[in-house]
């Protein structure tokens, strides 16, 4: 009798041999596991190595029995719950084995901890050398946990309860977009000409995607990208904190209460993701279906998300995450102190809440592409996930140092993952990359000039704000003890080398010649500070730039005396501050740093090496990259003319209903484009 074609798959040469060599490779790691642990362990009484073989057994039998359990655990846990059972999860493997060892080599609780800790922190270092570095064991298990998503997903639509033949590949088209957050369009162009990022270099050199420049305006943050990106409402942020009159509230958007105030007003219905989209690690939802470790929802995902318990209970996933993301300690510690003996500047300090955010990044960095993982083998219809990798590095490394090369590198991997992982897809993926911003480089404002920017400017109005303190502590008296204090008189508020300055006490936006009256020396002191190269007031006129040497310009009509303020500042600058003053809640004078005209570099008013947020140096050049046969239709000028763009592409791929009901030739995309773009998608490559 003939053999069925699942049977034959099954038993297929290339299919035993993995097996094999997946099975041969977890008793060589486990055995050399063991055997360091008990070495290590102080008391423990050296034994044969047929005992030692013994207890790779009992360790492969007790984790065939308990890891199952213990993933159903985590699964109807979901969220913190999840995290929490996945930490213990390889350790309780390992001290059960250890506790059934017939030698009876460690005895007592605290002794099987330590050994258990131990044996586990060595399986995944171990692990990652013996991939060299690459991510080859997480790719498989990506792929077992897409496939199983795709078979029960087929048992629910009626499929049998179980079958051996592997899913195929889907036809229908999807979009992915993956936001590598932070990288300037001429970081990546430089990368990718060094041969620095394979992946990238390779799809751009076979012509499968292009890449080109889009101007973020002002203010050059992430908030301010993606509600512009994903709800085509970018005018809502005024920058990444800022302040609201009507509410006496200090807004920071990437605060989950307050970034969940802001996703209400941008979402009118038609997110970039309305129509069955998932939004996995951004700020906002774009009006997704689901959201996954986005900012505005402020929640880890739930029982629903596979992906998420499977990373956690996988020693590829979490563990390994953890373990290496304790070696990014090491690293940035390592990486700090050479910058401090070479004397490099322009330098930060490396330690304290950013020691965390190393290993805290590639934790998210890997959670991320499991959650992407598990939606592509769901055939969900769009996903947008952003990537911050890089972007935090380089706040405090540089935008182009070495340290942050190499997260830039990781990242190119992540998207070499992605492709591997596309022939488990449920839908044939087009693949988009782009970035929110880019990053420009100097030395801070403290640092070049010895006080901050809210020294200046208390400086500047110390004869009005004297008797502010014991104003203040009168009023104080009078409030209700569990009402949020009072917001000083003048309030600063810095995003980068961009600042927004509040007269709070007025409960309007106050023009220049109020401010003056208020505030004599407030303007003129500002704009001839030498760290400062705009102050931008509104007037009578219309908003008005002061620089310094006396420069005005007049941005309604283009008027210029004087030295041009906004020379240092490109071509786009004025339009810039023109669409940044019908922001919303924009404050009552805009400050932003000088910028050297040699170098590009800012002078950013937080303590970052790397800023973003104002006008200057490359933190306005984003970019994008997407499959060349993919028409562009209009000027990228602002996130919101992204979101258009996008929108454009999720219509051409029939994954979105279009906003218009008729269109001129040329401006909608058509699906042969489509037959052109022979790679564009996500190419899928086999181990």
């Amino acid at each position: 009798m003939a053999l069925s074609p699942e049977i034959r798959a099954l038993f297929g040469w290339r299919r035993v041999l993995g097996r094999v060599r997946a099975v041969l490779r977890s008793a060589v790691t486990t055995f050399v596991v063991v055997t360091v642990t008990l070495w290590l362990m102080p008391g423990v009484a050296g034994t044969d190595i047929v005992d030692t073989l013994g207890l790779v057994v009992l360790v492969a039998a007790v984790g065939a029995v308990l890891r199952p359990l213990l993933l159903l655990g985590i699964t109807a846990l979901g969220g913190w719950g999840a995290m929490l059972f996945g930490v213990v999860t390889q350790v309780a493997v390992m001290v059960v084995a250890l506790r059934l060892d017939p030698a009876n080599r460690i005895r007592g609780l605290p002794t099987l901890l330590t050994a258990a800790i131990l044996a586990v922190i060595f399986a995944a270092l171990l692990d990652w050398m013996a991939d060299a570095g690459s991510d080859d064991t997480f790719v498989r298990e990506a792929r077992r946990l897409m496939r199983g998503v795709r078979r029960r997903a087929a048992r629910r639509a009626g499929g049998p309860l179980f079958t051996l033949r592997r899913p195929r590949p889907g036809t229908e088209p999807g979009l992915l977009v993956i936001q590598l957050d932070g990288v300037a369009e001429p970081v990546l162009r430089w990368a990718v000409r060094a041969g620095n990022l394979p992946i990238l270099g390779h799809w751009l050199r076979s012509g499968s995607h292009t890449v080109r420049r889009w101007h973020t305006g002002l203010p050059s943050t992430t908030p301010a990208s993606q509600a512009g990106i994903l709800h085509g409402a970018s005018r809502q942020i005024p920058a990444f904190r800022w302040f609201e009159k009507e509410t006496g509230k200090v807004m920071v958007a990437n605060r989950p209460r307050d970034a969940a105030v802001i996703e209400r007003r941008l979402s009118d219905g038609r997110g970039l993701l309305r129509d069955g989209g998932v939004s996995i690690g951004n700020a906002f939802g774009g009006d997704a279906v689901t959201n996954l470790l986005t900012v505005s929802h402020a929640a880890l995902p739930g029982r629903s998300a596979r992906g998420w318990a499977a990373f956690m209970a996988s020693p590829y996933g979490f563990t390994r995450a953890l373990v290496l993301g304790v070696a990014e300690v090491f690293t940035e510690l390592h990486q700090a102190r050479l910058q401090r003996r070479r004397n490099l500047r322009p330098r930060v300090s490396r330690s304290g809440a950013f020691l965390a955010l190393r290993p805290a990044s590639m934790l998210l960095r890997d959670v991320n592409i499991s959650l992407i993982a598990e939606q592509m083998a769901r055939g969900v219809p769009a996903i947008f996930c952003d990537l911050v990798d890089y972007d935090e590095v380089a706040h405090h490394a540089g935008p182009a140092r070495p340290e942050s090369m190499r997260q830039l590198e990781s990242l190119d991997r992540m998207l070499g993952v992605l492709e591997r992982l596309s022939e488990e897809a449920a839908r044939r993926y087009h693949l988009v990359v782009l970035s929110d911003h880019g990053q420009s480089q100097g030395s801070t404002f403290r640092q070049r000039h010895g006080e901050t920017l809210d020294e200046v400017v208390e400086r500047l109005t110390a004869p009005d704000t004297a008797a502010a303190p014991r104003e203040l502590a009168e009023e104080q008296g009078k409030r209700d003890p569990d009402a949020e204090p009072p917001t000083a008189p003048l309030l600063v508020l810095s995003s980068g080398n961009l600042s927004l300055v509040y007269l709070t006490r007025f409960p309007y936006r106050v023009r220049r010649a109020q401010i003056e009256e208020t505030y004599p020396r407030l303007i003129a002191g500002l704009a001839a500070h030498p760290g400062i190269g705009l102050v931008v007031v509104a007037d009578e006129d219309g908003p008005v730039a002061y620089g310094p040497g006396g420069g005005v310009h007049r941005l309604r009509d283009g008027v210029v005396s004087g030295p041009d303020p906004l020379l240092a500042y490109g071509p786009r600058a004025r339009a810039d501050l023109l669409r940044h003053q019908e922001a919303a809640h924009v404050g009552d004078l805009v400050v932003i740093s000088s910028v050297d005209p040699e170098t590009a570099e800012v002078a950013a008013f937080e303590e970052l090496v790397g800023s973003h947020g104002g006008l200057g140096g490359w933190q306005t050049d984003a970019m994008l990259v997407h499959p060349a046969a993919w028409t562009v239709t209009g000027d990228l000028d602002g996130p919101d003319a992204v979101h258009r763009q996008l929108a454009e592409w999720l219509v051409m791929l029939g994954l979105r209903e279009p906003a218009r009901p008729a269109l001129t030739t040329g401006d909608r995309l058509h699906p042969g484009d489509l037959d052109r773009d022979r790679s564009a998608r996500l190419s899928p490559s086999r181990d």
